[in-house]
């Protein structure tokens, strides 16, 4: 297609997913990321297409907000098999009130499966608010597929399951937990994605209204009183009684205090608990780590816990 660079290494046949690399959020540091992405992402059997816009640099964003509105609604146009951000950052908060969300229905309706994390949590429980079109949480271009041998390359689990997710193989992810919820079996839609990104929704249009859902967050660079008081402010407004249970992802690479005395992420979780009724799980292998699964956003799932083995099934 004329407004996309098809990568020079994709050998494409007419059987082949097709995958579109574009740059909604963040500006892109270095565009050699959006090529090794490129590659590795080939490897994987999809026919990569790069937006002509996504090593776009405007401030800290991907381009102004015109370049990236215009490259979200070319991408949605265009219809890929799967289209991918190639960071999160932050920058798809400004264009919630100008997306046009059937447009991007649309395309989730003719197999397009949204993908990504981060930031893309505004993008993918907007689509849900608005439209109820289900979308994937998963990698990012260049934070996983470009990501230098020499910062740690490719993880091997995240690319096999995110391949499989994409196919439509993928029907489950397993992860243990905590001792204390054996025999929870509940049914509910997936939905979350980033804590802070999903909190800023909240009040305005472009937040689902989930009830008897399965919630899942993850966040980075957060303290965990930081990431108690955004807890308690989803606890306070009613959304975490409304659900049939929480799922904590990663929460790394916060910075300790002297102040802390003892609080930690696990005295975090065990006050949450204490206040809130609906189950909290711990384990989730998600979020701004190197190993990640993919989660369908906006699905039914089934979530069941066997001793600590933790399963969520989806798919019929």
């Amino acid at each position: 297609m004329s407004d996309l660079e098809r990568d020079p290494d994709s050998t494409a046949t007419a059987a082949t997913p097709t995958l579109t690399i574009y740059s909604p959020s963040g500006v892109v540091a270095k565009a050699a990321a959006i090529k090794l992405a490129a590659k590795r992402l080939g490897a994987l059997g999809f026919d990569v297409q790069i937006d002509d816009s996504a090593a776009a640099k405007f401030q800290r964003f991907a381009g102004d907000d015109e370049v990236r509105l215009a490259a979200l609604h070319r991408v949605a146009e265009a219809a890929p098999s799967v289209a991918m951000a190639t960071r999160g950052g932050y920058g798809l908060t400004r264009l919630l009130d100008r997306i046009d969300w059937q447009l991007l229905a649309d395309a989730t309706a003719r197999g397009t499966r949204w993908v990504g994390y981060s930031d893309q949590t505004a993008l993918q429980l907007g689509l849900l608010a608005h439209t109820k079109a289900p979308s994937w949480a998963g990698p990012l271009a260049c934070d996983d597929f470009g990501r230098s041998n020499a910062d740690g390359g490719l993880d091997e689990v995240t690319p096999d399951c995110f391949r499989e997710a994409m196919s439509g193989e993928l029907e489950a992810v397993g992860f243990r937990t905590e001792a204390g919820f054996d025999g929870l079996d509940v049914k509910g839609t997936l939905w979350g994605g980033n804590l802070s990104v999903l909190c800023s929704l909240l009040g305005t249009p472009h937040w689902p209204k989930v009830k008897g859902g399965v919630l899942f967050v993850e966040d980075v660079n957060e303290h965990p009183y930081r990431v108690e008081r955004q807890l308690l402010q989803l606890h306070q407004a009613g959304v975490l009684a409304a659900q049939k249970a929480i799922v904590l992802g990663d929460f790394g690479n916060w910075k300790k205090s002297p102040l802390d005395r003892g609080y930690n992420l696990k005295a975090m979780v065990a006050h949450l608990r204490s206040v809130c009724d609906t189950p909290i799980l711990t384990g989730l292998p998600f979020g701004h780590v190197p190993t990640k699964v993919t989660l369908p956003v906006g699905v039914k799932i089934e979530l069941v816990v066997q001793g600590r083995d933790v399963l969520m099934l989806w798919g019929d």
